[in-house]
């Protein structure tokens, strides 16, 4: 699909239960954890395509990036020493269409994936979404006590457009606060150029979806 082309109704109910790869490599500073491809990304190709989703604005307000990537710019996220998965492998068009049973699997997946390419930290961006697929109530945004398949664990917000609870400026501050905790020169040196401020937020609802 053409860089600047939106998908059709088509595309997009073609991408229903598509699955989407991995941006991964061994020994990353930080793996970005996901719930499951929206049907924007799983029709793209692209983590996080769906305008209004603010988790590439999030990713550079906060510094791991030195200017605002594309979606279609997601492979030069392991140059920074980051990278994305996903904790359901699915496309839907909304995350509560994934079962219990399916964010569990999932769930030990990406253990075993973790244990495998052994990033410094993982990053789980929807601590609903951790909760259900772990059987957990005791994790809040932010670092967490226990590690996850040897990588230290951090819970982000849901960055999607669709998250009432927090806008950009708050999504950034808790990117940030990750990005300050670990602390690794690749990070270090994306933080050259800073953020726009200026960059507009996007509309929020309250249902959660990428």
């Amino acid at each position: 699909m053409n860089r600047d082309a939106r998908p059709s109704r088509a595309d997009l109910a073609a991408a229903a239960d598509k699955l989407l790869e991995d941006v991964i490599a061994p020994g990353l500073d930080v793996l970005l954890c996901g719930i499951n491809p929206g049907l924007w990304s799983a029709a793209t190709g692209h983590h996080f395509a769906r305008p209004g989703n603010r988790f590439w604005p999030a990713l550079h307000r906060s510094g791991f990036t030195p200017r605002q990537l594309r979606p279609d710019e997601q492979g030069l996220l392991i140059g920074y020493g980051l990278g994305i998965t996903n904790l359901a492998a699915r496309a839907t068009a909304r995350a509560d269409e994934l079962t219990r049973d399916e964010l569990t699997a999932g769930g030990v997946i990406l253990r075993a994936k973790v244990e495998r390419f052994a990033p410094a930290w993982l990053a789980v961006l929807g601590v609903t979404a951790f909760r259900t697929a772990f059987g957990t109530q005791r994790v809040q945004v932010g670092p967490q006590e226990q590690e996850f398949g040897g990588a230290r664990l951090w819970i982000l917000p849901n960055p999607s457009g669709l998250n009432a609870h927090f806008t950009l400026d708050r999504l950034a501050e808790e990117f940030a606060a990750l990005r300050q905790a670990t602390d690794h020169p690749r990070i270090r040196g994306a933080t050259a150029d800073a953020a726009d401020p200026d960059s507009p937020d996007s509309a929020e609802d309250t249902q959660l979806r990428r």
